[in-house]
Parts: structure tokens; sequence; C-alpha cells
């Protein structure tokens, strides 16, 4: 998601389609604000990105001046394009975060394929981009209150006085988490999230304010911790065909080690996120831009203080002279040029390592995937 401070002004030089983007990812859905949603208990209150591209598609339809089915179609193929090459090449630490554009790919792809189907059911182009229209804000709409479904359909499964073992900072998971803790005492635990501290943000800017007991763990800890946990939930970036997901880096471990001391594993991710991608291992990941060549740049969670909505402060007060030098923390380890780092954001989790995902779909089993996404692209 795009960082508030940085974007609530768009810049002119811009194609439109980019402004309107960034336009959308600043503003709150007015859905959520009549109902006091869940959906507003992430760290900001930007809606998420596939979401996002989704309205500023619906802005293309609007202002389009072409004639036929098959110009409205490129060009939103060519705005799509657009977007992704803009998230991808000029802005993806700012938007993307070090996370994965394959909910933002699959989002773009199914919108196109939802709101395209009634070109077959109606030949005169104005009444069919009336409908188009129609169904696209339908589509958004479902897709800003996917949230609230996957909530009320995952906090069944969490039991008075169990303790949830969690990982990163997903919008889905802690909405599942809050809107369970209402009726449901229990506990989480969240490993720490390296390299950005997402789980240690979501500890401190969700679950604390929530008034759920939380604890947070090392990552290296969760085969430790994991005795003590009666069941993992977990986000999505990605939900591939064969029922496995692309998430965080870390994922995959802490399924294998669910798996290996039969520890339910539960997903929550919205159906946009569902993606036509098959792979086998972790090498048959797409493309995930540079981040697998940045210098490991962690946050060190004892200094970062969640008062500043995800800013870095350390305990010690900087002189003048100092405040525009690199601080060095002490026993960080300063790697020489000739080592190489290898930093992927998010790893493949195999579908035989999951119990159930949690959609807006309904509670899926991994090999239920594949048949949605045939309804969902037919």
């Amino acid at each position: 998601m795009i960082a508030s401070d940085s974007s609530s002004s768009c810049n002119e030089d811009e194609p439109i389609i980019i402004q309107d983007l960034r336009r959308h990812l600043c503003a709150e859905s007015t859905e959520d604000n009549s109902k006091g949603s869940s959906y507003n208990n992430s760290p900001n209150s930007s809606v998420a990105l596939p979401v996002a591209a989704i309205q500023t598609l619906l802005n293309v339809i609007e202002r389009t001046r072409s004639e036929t089915m098959m110009g409205l179609e490129e060009e939103l193929k060519h705005a799509s394009k657009i977007i992704l090459d803009f998230v991808n090449y000029k802005a993806p630490q700012l938007i993307l975060g070090g996370r994965s554009h394959i909910a933002l790919a699959s989002g773009c792809e199914l919108f196109m394929k939802y709101i395209t189907r009634c070109s077959l059911e109606l030949p005169d182009f104005q009444s069919c981009k009336s409908q188009i229209l129609e169904r696209g804000q339908h589509f958004s709409f479902l897709s800003l209150n996917a949230i609230d479904r996957i909530a009320s359909s995952g906090e069944a499964f969490i039991r008075p006085g169990q303790i949830v073992l969690t990982h990163g900072l997903s919008r889905v998971v802690s909405s599942l988490l809050v809107q369970a803790s209402k009726t449901t005492h229990f506990e989480i635990i969240v490993l720490e999230g390296r390299p950005d501290a997402s789980g240690a943000k979501a500890a401190a800017s969700i679950y604390s304010q929530a008034g759920i007991p939380t604890t947070v763990v090392l990552d290296s800890a969760m085969s430790y911790v994991m005795e003590q946990a009666d069941l993992v939930i977990v986000g999505a970036e990605g939900v591939v065909e064969n029922g496995g997901i692309i998430n965080k880096i870390g994922t995959s471990a802490l399924a294998i080690v669910a798996k290996e001391l039969n520890t339910p594993f539960y997903v929550a991710a919205e159906s946009f996120k569902f993606a036509r991608l098959f792979p086998l291992n972790q090498r048959d990941l797409p493309e995930l831009g540079s981040f697998f060549r940045h210098r490991l740049n962690f946050v060190d969670t004892a200094c970062w203080d969640a008062a500043l909505s995800g800013g870095i402060k350390t305990n010690k007060t900087l002189d003048k002279n100092d405040q525009n030098k690199d601080e060095k923390v002490q026993g960080t380890i300063q790697l020489p040029e000739n080592v190489d780092v290898s930093n992927p954001p998010c790893d493949y989790t195999p579908a035989k390592y999951i119990t159930l995902l949690f959609t807006d779909l309904g509670v899926l089993t991994p090999s239920a995937v594949s048949d949605e996404l045939i309804r969902l692209y037919q």
C-alpha cells in the first residue's frame, strides 16, 4: 500500500491514470465510514492496491471516447499495463512495500473478465457501456467489502482460550482477529516479520489497540512457539491454481512447522487474489522486481515507535551535528561488498500444508481453488 504522507498530492506530470490510482489509494471507502467497518483497522486508511486499481479502471470507462467494445477493451488493457509498469518499475518500494504484484495483476485481469462478459449479451455499445459500468461498480463494491465477509466466516474457527500464531501484517487477518476478539477471548503470538517488522507493527498498531493479549517473537522462534499455538492464520499476496499461496517470506517455513506439529494452518485472502499461476517450487515464482538485490535492511523493533505510524526512532538522542549521519546500531554487522545478498520478499507455500482458506466466496479447501478459478474466469 502507498504511504499516506507521500501520496496525498498528485504529480500533474503523471498520466491521469496514475493520478487516479494515487487518489483511490489515499481515499477511504464511504461504505466503510458509514458502517464503522473493521476494514479501517489497518495501520492507515488507504484501500488495498487491487481495489484502487479496479476503481481506476472504472474511471477509464467513464472517460472513454471509444465507440466500440474492442476499442474500450484496448483502452482498459493499456491502462492496466500503465498501472502495472508504474507499480513494478517506478514506485515499487513506495506502493508494494516489498510485496508481490501478483494480487494487482490478478485483480486487473479478473475485473477485465468480469465486466466484458456483457459484450456477448448486448450488441449496442452504449447499452453495453452502461452495463459494464454497473457491473464494474458492483465488482468494486464486492472487493471493498470482501474483508468483512472473510472476517465473519473465519472468526468461528477461533475458540475461547486459544493461542493464534500469525505472520506479517495483513488487512484480512487483522480484521478477522479484531472481529473475533469482540466475542471471544484468545491470545496472539505474532512473528516479528523481518525485514520490515510487519508483525511487530501489527502488534503495536492493531492488536494492542484492540485489547488482544499479544506476544511478539523472532521469526526464527517459529518452531519454538508452535508447540503453544492452537492454530495459525496468515494472509496471502496470491492464491494459485493448485491451492497454494504466495505470501511474505517465512510463510512456507511456518506452514511446514505447523504441518509437522499437526497445527491447523489457515489462510485468509480475497478472491481477487486468485491468480492463474501454477508454481511447483520457489524458482517458479514470477519476477518480484529488484528486491532480491537490495542490501539487508532490517527494522530494529526495539527502537521502533508505534506512535509514529511506522516511523523509526532510536532510543539514543542525537546531537544536532549527528542528525544527518547514518546511525550505526550497536551489534550491526556491516557486510563487505564481495558478500552477495539474497533478500526475497515472498515465498511459495504448497497446498498440502494448508488446512482451509477463508475467502469472500466462502471457506474453501485448497483443492476447491481451481474450481473457483474456473468459475471466476468463465
